[in-house]
């Protein structure tokens, strides 16, 4: 079940067949292999799994991690005194995530 786009919060929320678990996944989709903007905060690294998504449109590899790893991994900037947060893409595009849906699991 999608979101409301631009929802704070996760993107989609699955639910098991029998509805008794379910979990919620940030989706970060992008044109070319570029960092993931996370935002001026990194709480917004919300939901049990965050699915990255790059070169969308011509050649997809999606990257499973949890949101811990995403916070751990995150590089922080600041300019004139302003905080951002991003994921590069040597810290998303490793084996352990390429395509690792079994992270997520069967339910």
């Amino acid at each position: 079940m999608p979101t409301a786009r631009n929802a704070r919060g996760v993107d989609i929320v699955a639910y098991t067949r029998d509805a008794t678990h379910f979990i919620g996944v940030q989706v970060k989709a992008l044109s070319k292999r570029n960092p993931v903007p996370l935002g001026t905060s990194l709480d917004k690294c919300l939901g049990d799994f965050w699915v990255i998504i790059n070169r969308v449109a011509d050649a997809p590899s999606a990257f499973i991690m949890l949101p811990a790893e995403v916070a751990a991994l995150a590089h922080r900037g600041e300019k004139d005194g302003r905080v951002s947060y991003w994921l590069q893409p040597t810290s998303y595009d490793r084996p352990e995530y390429r395509e690792a849906w079994q992270r997520i699991g069967s339910g």
